[in-house]
């Protein structure tokens, strides 16, 4: 297992934004912490995964990346042809 990531924010520290903006009735900013918190979320999930797993082929990689892509880059919906 790898150590933490100490240049990205941990959901933690995240949650505590989300928390703080909710608290002073600030919508907008409560709204970019859900969403980072979401990513970093996402991102820890993808860092155990992508630590536990075997290396990859660089077709394996291709297809992962892509579901990461925003739907119009990837050709619609993140959906990768079988």
């Amino acid at each position: 297992m790898s150590k933490p990531d100490t240049t990205t924010p941990s959901p933690r520290h995240f949650r505590a934004v989300k928390a703080n903006a909710v608290r002073y009735g600030d919508q907008a900013a409560a709204e970019r912490a859900d969403r980072e918190l979401r990513a970093a979320k996402l991102e820890r999930a993808i860092r155990t995964a992508v630590d536990a797993a075997p290396p990859l082929t660089d077709e394996q990689r291709a297809r992962l990346a892509g579901l990461l892509a925003p739907p119009q880059a990837s050709g619609g919906g993140g959906q990768v042809a079988a």
